[in-house]
């Protein structure tokens, strides 16, 4: 490779180096705090990184990887909510007793696999960054707890994710099978060129992709695993699967969509359409039943995943996709920001003990009364999840209504306004809640760090900028297009 190709991979350099120096420090001295200002500065070096590397872009740095303006602009979203989750984990874990340093070393991993997801055109590509980000993933969410909880929580991700492993690669195969390739270009040139010949086989590899990968981003039916890794994983790592995880490999769904070209089979659109509907009902009904804050963010989650969906069928019916995947993009930075704030806010909350009922609705009783800063933050967040207008939420929202408005597609669009009157009820209700008077005196003082409090606050704000000013994100949106 030469000068021009180490510049745009820069990002994943810096973070493969990152994780080196971390490895070679804890081998000499281990310090939970050394470990945390290296993650911390590997994230920004890659970050800064990621802006370096734009005039040498758009560039295909192998068959495997496509450094363009579309997977550096990612590239910086994820390293920004690594940073942000590596400082709100510090507090989180010099609370725990052992030695905690593997877990940003785990952090640096698994947003390295984000990193190369969005940068894949290749099968082969695709595949590495899902095991790398799902691997480091199955130890954050049992780590550092000893309790049954957060190892309930890993082994059913573990044994899932292998199970959805296994099967996007037999889609895998079914696509090499079918077309003799495995680059996304390659894939797309066949799929407009199908013959009843090959047609079938490439629709059932598709298809099992698709299955694949619906566990990933725990799209309905495939959603079982996502409540009990969310309530057992520490509430920081809930917010990083939730904000980095899915959002990566959405992106790489949506490059992958567009570059094969499967959107030409009218079978697949409407398997995604029956998956986006589905998800958006499902979760918003289930987050209705539950009583555990955690659950809730989880099953609102699942509903996030189906609005996100439509952009998908979206973009595949529209002569020129731009507005969909604009689209897309604006949601995919507003989730990701506002997910990580929420439950940065709950781990901040309930970080005083190790007792997973504090995530409980109750316990929230009284919040506005025993810290009202927090449950400002708190309220917001909520208000943008919920679409409230002067949130990054709301601007998200109707930009995916416009997507949809703008391809005819009713039926998806009802979806999305009944779930998303749904959804007010039970955000306003943790909202409520908070505003109840406490019952009892017991955890009445919150004890949170400075650090801490100025991510979230910075969360926050971010996300309110972005509901009043979205102009400029949106801007640059069409530039990467």
């Amino acid at each position: 490779m030469n000068l021009q190709a180490f510049v745009a991979l820069s990002p994943l350099l810096v973070l493969s180096a990152g994780a080196v120096v971390l490895m070679l420090q804890l081998a000499v001295k281990r310090s939970t705090t050394r470990a945390y200002y290296i993650s911390l500065l590997s994230f920004i070096g890659a970050g800064a990184a990621s802006i370096w590397a734009l005039p040498a872009t758009p560039l295909q740095v192998t068959p495997l990887l496509l450094a363009d303006t579309y997977a550096l602009f990612f590239s910086l979203l994820f390293c920004f909510c690594g940073a942000a989750t590596a400082a709100i984990s510090r507090d989180y874990l010099l609370q725990k007793e052992g030695q905690n340093e593997e877990f940003f070393l785990l952090l640096i991993l698994s947003t390295l696999g984000a990193l190369t997801l969005v940068y894949a055109t290749h099968l082969a590509s695709l595949l590495l960054g899902l095991e790398l980000l799902g691997v480091a993933l199955y130890a954050l969410i049992a780590y550092p707890d000893r309790g049954t909880l957060p190892l309930e929580a890993a082994i059913k991700y573990l044994v899932l994710s292998g199970a959805a492993s296994a099967i996007f690669l037999f889609g895998f195969a079914l696509l090499y099978a079918a077309t003799g390739a495995l680059s996304y270009d390659t894939i797309g040139q066949a799929a407009l060129a199908a013959t009843p010949h090959n047609a079938p086989l490439m629709l059932a590899g598709a298809a099992m992709i698709i299955t694949g990968l619906g566990f990933k981003l725990s799209a309905v039916p495939f959603h079982m695993w996502t409540p009990d890794v969310y309530e057992g994983a520490p509430a920081p790592v809930s917010g990083y699967l939730s904000a980095v995880s899915k959002t990566a490999v959405f992106a790489a769904i949506l490059r992958w969509w567009l570059q094969s070209e499967l959107h030409v089979f009218p079978s697949l659109l409407a398997a995604v359409a029956l998956l986006a509907g589905a998800s958006m009902l499902v979760g918003n009904l289930l987050a209705l039943l539950q009583e555990n804050v955690k659950r809730v963010l989880a099953y609102s989650s699942i509903a996030h995943i189906g609005y996100l969906m439509i952009m998908l069928v979206a973009s595949g019916v529209a002569p020129q996709p731009g507005l969909a995947i604009e689209a897309a993009c604006y949601y995919l930075v507003a989730y990701a920001i506002t997910t990580l704030a929420a439950f940065s806010l709950l781990g901040l909350i309930s970080q005083d003990s190790g007792d997973v009922d504090r995530d409980q609705l109750k316990h929230l009783q009284g919040l506005f009364w025993r810290d009202p800063l927090l449950a400002l933050l708190f309220t917001v967040a909520l208000l943008s999840l919920a679409g409230i207008p002067l949130t990054a939420g709301f601007i998200g929202k109707f930009y995916l209504f416009v997507g949809a408005v703008d391809q005819a597609l009713w039926g998806l669009l009802g979806m999305l306004v009944i779930g998303s009157a749904i959804s007010i009820y039970y955000y306003l209700r943790i909202v409520y809640t908070m505003t109840r008077p406490q019952e009892n005196t017991v955890d009445s003082v919150i004890r949170t760090s400075l650090s801490g409090r100025l991510v979230v606050l910075s969360l926050i704000i971010a996300m309110l900028y972005l509901g009043v000013v979205p102009e400029p994100l949106m801007g640059y949106l069409r530039t990467i297009l």
